[in-house]
């Protein structure tokens, strides 16, 4: 019987990364570290939430956004 989809997928990964050597595995945790600087840490001090902090109501937000998308330059 086969098994499900997601099952051998997940197994496929898992005997990869399982078997993978000792410089394989320590690249992963880089790439993951890295992936986690950019994704979560950066976020939150070089992207604010410009509409959340400067207009108070939904109305003003998507006044701004069709204002700035219909800008000609």
């Amino acid at each position: 019987m086969k098994k499900n989809i997601f099952v051998r997928v997940f197994n496929f990964y898992y005997t990869g990364f399982r078997n993978l050597s000792p410089v394989g595995k320590r690249l992963w945790i880089i790439i993951l570290i890295k992936l986690f600087i950019m994704f979560f840490i950066l976020k939150f001090f070089f992207f604010p939430n410009f509409l959340n902090n400067n207009f108070d109501s939904d109305e003003e937000r998507s006044n701004h956004v069709i204002e700035q998308l219909t800008k000609t330059s």
